[in-house]
């Protein structure tokens, strides 16, 4: 899609995106995370020309109709020092990158842009792949890259998800072994049941995290034992290497298997056979085995701590499930999705709302996204979801910046922001642009939502922020039915 292509247009078409090899693809742009304009926005913004542009007017490559985008907001550029630059239009709101105002900065991969009431994330290469998954969860399947054509019962998300299926539904129905990287609440094991289910296997699946387990007891649960193995072993157990015969064993956080059993779990792969504890005589078993990990596998390998020669046998195809900071663009579709799980699909969320979990590190993943959702849908009631409803580590990466950073930035400026314990740094709320003085008629309610929480509901901030007098604040909280309580610490 090129800028005269996308010029003047809102909507998402299908000429208007481009399909061709996605992995080759060395576009950067601008994959949209939220807009309460989505429905009218493309799904990608490709930056193919070295200048694009962002703004209120039609006469941009990419035109946002809100009141919160000036009239020619932000530009980008693609330089010779082989970056590609932001820059500040002026805009009356300013242009946000990872929570700090800027003037011009160079853009990183997965940095958060806010334009108006827009976010998005920085795509340093591939932008067209994302061009087809809208963030309400539909798909332009004439636009899409993949043509695996696999529904997705398990797992929620956009291209990279996608890219994800399509490389494991291709091995589904080998006996190809796939391990699954990824960190902590990522959807590894969602992945291994996919690929269970594509394989067509009848036979059951089984799983086993091997780092929840004791070190004596990994032997036992995955070989079995014959009564009278070992002091307690009143009757014979099977183990889940012959409960998988004929299905799916799936070995959750493998790098975490003692050594011992990685040599007894080798044997096994190799021969096709189980030995339980206690027994006298291998028994055959038909298995396909999936394994997940946080670790660095060929790292434990070269440490020895784990086998090079299992890893050999086992990670015939890898794959890699990318944590929710690195594909923020799925997070509205997730926060969709957990509304209808939780009986609440009819509940709507609000632009402070979105802003702070686009902006939060998630460190626990999809898990944790998950459990946010499951508090703020209980406090908010009947209303929608807002900022104050999310949990208390969300609500603190709101805190302490919105600064401006002043000059050029390159990446890796100390003057950048970098990640602060665990947390991307936080966006700043919608502080107005301009001196007190200058600024006319009522705040809009995000915007005066946004500034109750950066002030902690002090009343008289907010006034001198707005350059009005707190009887008038007031008279706008009414207006908007907005309890300052809500905002103010306990």
């Amino acid at each position: 899609m090129s800028s005269s292509t996308n010029r003047g247009r809102t909507t998402t078409s299908v000429d208007g995106i481009m399909t061709f090899d996605v992995v080759s693809d060395p576009t950067p742009g601008l994959a949209l995370v939220y807009s309460r304009l989505h429905p009218h926005l493309p799904s990608a913004v490709p930056f193919a020309a070295s200048l694009v542009t962002i703004g209120r007017e039609a006469d941009n490559t990419l035109p946002i109709p809100e009141a919160a985008v000036s009239r020619h907001h932000a530009r980008f550029e693609r330089r010779d020092d082989g970056l590609t630059w932001v820059l500040d239009g002026p805009s009356m709101n300013g242009t946000f990158v990872n929570g700090r105002r800027v003037r011009e900065q160079a853009l990183r991969e997965h940095d958060v842009l806010r334009i108006g009431d827009t976010l998005f994330r920085f795509v340093e290469k591939g932008i067209y792949g994302y061009g087809s998954y809208r963030i309400d969860g539909g798909v332009v399947i004439q636009a899409r890259p993949f043509s695996h054509g696999v529904e997705r019962p398990y797992l929620i998300g956009g291209y990279q998800i996608d890219a994800v299926i399509d490389r494991v539904a291709k091995v589904a129905q080998s006996n190809i072994s796939v391990v699954v990287m990824g960190e902590s609440g990522t959807g590894k094991e969602l992945v291994a049941r996919e690929i269970h289910r594509l394989s067509g296997r009848r036979g059951a699946f089984q799983a086993i995290n091997c780092a929840a387990l004791p070190e004596n007891l990994i032997e036992s649960e995955l070989f079995g034992y014959r009564r009278g193995a070992f002091t307690g072993a009143t009757q014979d157990k099977m183990g889940l290497v012959r409960a998988a015969h004929g299905g799916t064993l799936f070995l959750d956080e493998i790098g975490d298997m003692p050594l011992e059993a990685q040599a007894k779990l080798l044997r096994v792969l190799q021969e096709k056979e189980v030995l339980p504890l206690g027994a006298t005589s291998a028994e055959r078993v038909d298995i396909r085995v999936v394994c997940a990990t946080h670790r660095d596998l060929d790292a434990a390998a070269e440490q020895g701590t784990f086998r090079g020669d299992l890893l050999a046998r086992l990670r015939d195809l890898a794959v890699r499930l990318p944590p929710l900071r690195e594909r923020r663009e799925d997070l509205y579709p997730l926060v969709l999705h957990f509304l209808g799980k939780l009986g609440a699909s009819t509940q709507t969320v609000t632009f402070p709302f979105m802003f702070a979990v686009a902006h939060y590190h998630w460190p626990y993943n999809v898990r944790e996204l998950e459990s946010a959702m499951r508090v703020a849908v209980q406090l908010a009631g009947d209303g929608p979801l807002d900022v104050q409803h999310l949990p208390d580590a969300t609500r603190v990466a709101l805190e302490g910046l919105g600064a401006p950073t002043t000059g050029s930035l390159m990446p890796g400026s100390p003057q950048r922001s970098t990640l602060r314990d665990g947390l991307m740094p936080p966006p700043a709320p919608t502080v107005p642009a301009d001196p007190p003085e200058r600024r006319e008629g009522r705040p809009s309610e995000n915007e005066l939502r946004a500034l109750l929480v950066f002030h902690r509901g002090n009343i008289a901030a907010v006034a001198q922020q707005l350059g009005k007098h707190r009887m008038q604040v007031h008279r706008w909280l009414r207006h908007y039915s907005i309890d300052i309580k809500d905002y103010r610490s306990t």
